[in-house]
């Protein structure tokens, strides 16, 4: 007999009670300090009173009614991502990788709807990632990623991130996009150089290509911007964000400027559950919560001192961990031993993270830690280095 749950996870032997905070309370009776956030996802914490009260609230009115029907959250949630971001429109969906096929779909639609249906390949990069799906998993390229789904949906192009020439000389005839992440977090949290954004952005321009910025991770406040392309000066065409959106609700956002968002006519696309009421609800809350004075100033301050504090770490223990990457609270230790060893001796210290790739263990915080956090994480991989040196 196999088990009832699909085994295409292999989670630690724990779960959780409760949260609070930073905090995540085991069913093993343990507080564990949660610098995972579900991948990036938990930016407020755990059980942040205005989330709380937004999803209470909108639970015992109406959760879902169907996009055949005006549901006012959306347009007032789109209202307030495109008056904070370079977007005109928005459409909603249920995750990042809806939200990453609506920014396919949108390439695709544009060049069709302006006579040139030629014109369909998307361009994007080595070690990126953007989905489970049958089309996101081919706009990464990776083969750990493909392997068994052939065969692999057709129209992207990889090659590595970083040099402009490799980008030009990969462009076709059919090149519609340049599709990337400003900073690749399941590659191992490695940051997209501003110069090399802004080479992207003139290129799309000289090229008449769009291009769209993956945004699912590093959106939201993150990076110390509510959205990371603005460290690079420059905006994208389209910009799928999730993760975070929702603080933990399931909810996925698809931004675009308005020559792109007019070719998606209606009955274009779709989603059952997209911006259903209860997400509305909570995303407005996160939405509202992040764009307050002195959050995102608050997310660099402890960024700073995270990045300090980690910098000394990297310092005293050479043989553990190779460098520190990341912007904001978007950071990763680069490991010289096995990223596993290091996530499960942390796990082990009551401390939660996740594994990325390139030997990488990524650290990511919920967006109101405090410096009491950040001197536990210290001490707590201070400790987990003392303990992998000894043997």
């Amino acid at each position: 007999m196999i088990p009832a749950l699909l085994s295409n996870y292999a989670p630690a032997d724990l779960s959780f009670e409760k949260g609070e905070g930073p905090y995540l309370y085991g069913n093993d009776g343990r507080r564990y300090l949660d610098f995972a956030a579900g991948i990036a996802v938990s930016a407020l914490g755990h059980a942040h009173p205005r989330l709380v009260a937004a999803v209470t609230d909108q639970a015992s009115k109406v959760w879902h009614v169907s996009n055949l029907f005006r549901i006012p959250g959306q347009e007032e949630l789109a209202r307030k991502l495109v008056d904070a971001t370079f977007a005109d429109a928005v459409y909603f969906c249920n995750s990042g990788a809806e939200a990453n096929e609506c920014a396919i779909k949108m390439v695709r639609k544009y060049f069709s709807e302006n006579g040139q249906p030629e014109k369909y390949r998307i361009l994007a990069f080595e070690g990126s990632f953007h989905g489970r799906t049958l089309a996101t998993i081919a706009a990464a390229g990776q083969d750990k990623l493909l392997e068994g789904f052939g065969p692999v949906v057709e129209g992207f192009d990889h090659v590595a991130a970083g040099n402009i020439e490799a980008v030009k000389a990969a462009i076709t005839d059919e090149t519609a996009a340049i599709l990337i992440e400003p900073v690749m977090g399941e590659g191992g949290i490695r940051v997209v150089e501003a110069a090399f954004l802004r080479d992207l952005r003139k290129l799309c321009d000289e090229k008449d290509l769009l291009l769209v910025f993956d945004e699912i991770q590093t959106g939201m406040g993150r990076t110390g911007k509510l959205f990371a392309y603005e460290h690079a000066g420059i905006a994208p065409d389209i910009m799928s964000s999730a993760k975070a959106l929702g603080g933990g609700f399931p909810v996925g956002a698809c931004l675009a400027v308005e020559k792109v968002a007019k070719a998606m006519t209606a009955g274009s696309h779709g989603s059952t559950y997209g911006g259903n009421p209860l997400a509305m609800a909570v995303a407005g809350a996160v939405v509202d919560t992040i764009t307050e004075d002195g959050f995102l100033d608050h997310v660099v301050e402890m960024g700073n001192h995270l990045k300090q504090g980690l910098t000394g770490v990297v310092d005293r223990h050479p043989d553990v961990f190779e460098e520190l990457r990341g912007i904001g609270l978007h950071l990763g230790l680069k490991c010289k031993v096995e990223n596993t060893l290091v996530f499960n001796t942390l796990l082990k210290h009551g401390v939660l993270t996740a594994k990325g790739g390139d030997n990488v263990v990524r650290l990511l915080p919920p967006l109101i830690i405090e410096d009491s956090q950040i001197s536990e994480i210290v001490e707590k991989l201070d400790a987990v280095c003392e303990e992998l040196e000894d043997g």
